[in-house]
């Protein structure tokens, strides 16, 4: 018979326990192209996704597939090296899985960076996106089905997905580092195409800055978990271009490697804060 999602979790996280003893209070999120962020931690465990009972495996091209566990500015931390995304064939229950995790082994503050399509027609590639708030209507929620009472309310509110103050705090802390950072509306979409140029416009007439294949799903379930949430995207390519202009993922992660140190230095700033 298969388990129900609270015994899966209390599995994971005891399994989690017997490899690492220290509780975490701040996970990150590491989206396309940003694995180096843990270069910059004191790294003291590694545990592959293939390792954690009930734990999905990660298959996109830069997710390196595991959860590191260290030390950054004296803050224990939880990394997720990889992410879960819907297009791979996961349910929406795998996707946010880890998000569950982090909040049974005491997380109470998450970061997620993630690659993103620009939207806005000021924005370029390589600008980084604070988002302060979020489109989920072209995805699937997470929170679907019997609601687990000791994870969240049936009905979480959703006024505020994004913590005003973690936002507050990052923008200072990009000023202090002379960076211009650009703050908006993500949307997120199921992917793994790009979108058509009607789909991009109907995005922007929607409201959106900037659109993407993850995020969106694990933001709802850290808010449902009670967690505070922090996100930032990086530019990877232009939605409203020219028509010979082809996105590929090899692109994305070129433009995401190279705004990776600013990222890094601001979620770092933004740990040490917390």
């Amino acid at each position: 018979m298969e388990k129900d999602l609270l015994q899966q979790l209390n599995e994971t996280t005891a399994y989690i326990k017997t490899k690492y003893n220290h509780q975490p209070f701040i996970g990150v999120v590491l989206g396309s192209g940003l694995g180096n962020f843990t270069k910059e931690m004191q790294v003291e465990h590694e545990i592959d996704y293939s390792e954690l009972p009930h734990f999905p495996v990660s298959t996109v091209k830069g997710h390196t597939g595991k959860l590191i566990f260290g030390k950054m500015n004296d803050k224990h931390v939880i990394v997720m090296a990889g992410r879960f995304h819907f297009y791979e064939g996961y349910t929406v229950q795998q996707v946010v899985y880890p998000i569950r995790v982090m909040k049974m082994l005491g997380v109470k503050t998450v970061l997620l960076s993630n690659a993103a399509g620009g939207v806005h027609a000021d924005f370029k590639v390589g600008d980084m996106m604070i988002i302060s708030d979020h489109i989920s209507m072209f995805t699937i929620n997470p929170l679907l089905g019997k609601n687990e009472d000791e994870l969240g309310t049936r009905f979480p509110d959703m006024s505020e997905p994004y913590s005003k103050e973690l936002i507050s705090k990052a923008k200072s802390i990009a000023q202090d580092l002379g960076y211009d950072i650009k703050e908006g509306v993500y949307c997120g979409v199921t992917g793994p195409t790009f979108e058509t140029h009607a789909e991009y416009k109907l995005i922007k007439a929607m409201g959106a800055d900037a659109v993407g294949m993850s995020t969106v799903q694990e933001v709802i379930a850290a808010v449902h978990a009670g967690m505070k949430v922090f996100a930032m995207s990086i530019i990877t390519d232009l939605g409203i271009r020219d028509d010979d202009n082809i996105i590929t993922h090899e692109e994305v992660l070129a433009a995401a490697n190279e705004a990776e140190p600013k990222m890094t230095a601001i979620f770092k700033e933004l740990i040490r804060v917390v």
